[in-house]
């Protein structure tokens, strides 16, 4: 082969091979579910795995319906109570280690537009923050919420879609607001609920 072509055929490979490498990010919108291709470890959001898994590592039955929240991969996972129905959302989690509690909890209770006010802890650290925010577009918790047996934390929608996929939260788990009105007609006071 000449040198002219030998460096035709590779400028060819590496213009493929870079198309190739791109087409997981653009098969995936911002407010998408769904994921095609295979994410590297070099992406932010989503870095770790977003893969579909089995109930049956993580609980021992569904009864009331199932959460499994993977921190490391920023998804949540749900199973109805039959196993008929499995969904699979991106969503923000705790910004560091100290605000992420891992373990198992179940909703407490369903806020439709839920009203808002900063933790304690969370207006020591901003103490410019309002002390209470009505429903609406300017609420942190998006158009809904479910409160968790641990005090203060919630899986809430968020009109910020920047922060899906992302360290981003002070201890909840962030949801698109199209996602938790999802979730949330699937879900009941008594879903159990595990954060590993």
């Amino acid at each position: 082969m000449s040198q002219k072509n030998d460096k035709l055929a590779r400028r060819t490979f590496l213009a493929g091979s870079a198309t190739l490498l791109a087409a997981p990010a653009i098969a995936q919108t911002d407010d998408s579910t769904e994921f095609r291709g295979n994410i590297g470890s070099s992406v932010r959001r989503n870095a770790s795995s977003f893969r579909a898994l089995d109930w049956q590592p993580y609980f021992s039955n569904t009864r009331n319906g199932a959460i499994l929240v993977d921190i490391s991969s920023r998804a949540l996972h749900y199973w109805s109570a039959d196993q008929s129905t499995y969904r699979l959302f991106p969503t923000s989690v705790p910004i560091s280690e100290e605000l992420t509690r891992r373990g198992r909890t179940r909703i407490t209770k369903k806020v439709v537009g839920p009203d808002w006010r900063p933790t304690p802890s969370m207006k020591a650290r901003n103490p410019d923050w309002p002390d209470y925010v009505g429903p609406g577009p300017d609420n942190p918790l998006g158009t809904h919420a479910m409160h968790l047996s641990w005090t203060y934390y919630r899986i809430h929608g968020t009109h910020d879609t920047r922060k899906i996929g992302r360290r981003s939260s002070n201890g909840c788990i962030g949801l698109y607001n199209n996602n938790i009105a999802e979730l949330f007609e699937m879900s009941q006071v008594g879903t159990q609920v595990l954060v590993i």
